[in-house]
């Protein structure tokens, strides 16, 4: 064998061996060994779909994928993952399949913990409760998923580029409003008479704050950081902006309608869409939801 190709192959091997690689991952069961960084990981929710794909790694099985280029959108899926059916029920024939070295999971999958750990070591993220601080649940999730992957400097990049990604979309706002923002609510339709508006506990108040805005409807912490109401109770977002996050098939019904038309924040043109982002996502999510956010924020008349 001629020598660069040996060294080149040895090189490889001893990359991917790592013989010294040993890591405790923490999840919402407890603590996990791992002797190796996982490489064959199938995520079954979205947000766990979403931080893999950040820290560099291409699932190679994902629950409903389709879903998510609709409504997550970022980090866009590449290579070749295979779908392994839906988030609530998954192929477990085609996850075992697959031959996988980790398998992340979230609250929808929490029941069939046991089931998938016959096929490879599970980690467990309760990331969204009414008792603790979403954002931190999912920051402290972020790390201990890139310490199994063996990405943690990697983590910590992404974090640090977040911080000043963030901080430049303040100034953008700033640029375009002034010294004083304007007090925003995000919210997503969900008929013509409902609606969700994100509030306390959510991703999306966390990425509004980190803008430096204010909530136009104040709400209080709920797990998932959302509250359903009616579409009449939107009135009281009087000199406020409110965004609305696509994609909303009803969006024509609910505009023509005349209780809509007289809302203030429509009468004032204090509104606007919001491109595809998801609001349960992981830690990168927040940056996602902040540049949404400013790009429709800055469609508007200061």
């Amino acid at each position: 064998m001629p020598r660069l190709l040996h060294s080149t192959l040895l090189f490889i091997v001893m990359l991917f061996a790592r013989p010294g690689f040993a890591a405790e991952v923490e999840d919402s069961l407890g603590v996990h060994h791992f002797a190796q960084p996982a490489q064959r990981v199938v995520t079954l929710n979205w947000g766990a779909t979403e931080e893999v794909i950040e820290l560099g790694v291409t699932p190679v099985g994902i629950a409903e994928i389709q879903g998510y280029r609709d409504w997550v959108v970022r980090p866009v899926i590449k290579g070749d993952s295979v779908d392994v059916g839906t988030r609530a029920e998954p192929n477990i024939e085609r996850i075992a399949e697959l031959t996988p070295d980790l398998i992340v999971v979230g609250t929808m999958q929490r029941d069939m913990v046991e089931r998938l750990s016959r096929i490879a070591p599970v980690l467990y993220f309760d990331n969204y409760r009414i008792d603790h601080d979403n954002h931190q649940a999912v920051l402290k999730a972020f790390r201990q998923l890139a310490r199994a992957l063996g990405r943690e400097t990697a983590a910590e990049q992404r974090l640090v580029h977040r911080a000043a990604r963030l901080e430049e979309l303040k100034r953008q706002l700033h640029s375009h409003y002034g010294d004083s923002l304007p007090n925003v609510t995000a919210v997503r339709f969900i008929d013509t008479a409902h609606v969700r508006v994100y509030g306390d506990n959510s991703m999306a108040q966390v990425a509004l704050q980190a803008l430096g805005l204010a909530s136009a409807l104040p709400l209080p912490r709920s797990t998932w950081g959302q509250t359903q109401k009616a579409i009449t109770d939107l009135a009281v977002i009087d000199d406020g902006i409110l965004l609305y996050i696509e994609p909303f098939t009803k969006a024509d019904a609910l505009f023509s309608m005349p209780l809509w038309q007289i809302m203030p924040f429509v009468r004032n043109q204090h509104i606007a869409a919001v491109e595809p982002v998801w609001t349960y996502g992981g830690a990168l999510s927040v940056q996602y939801l902040a540049e949404a956010f400013c790009h429709a924020l800055l469609q508007l008349e200061p």
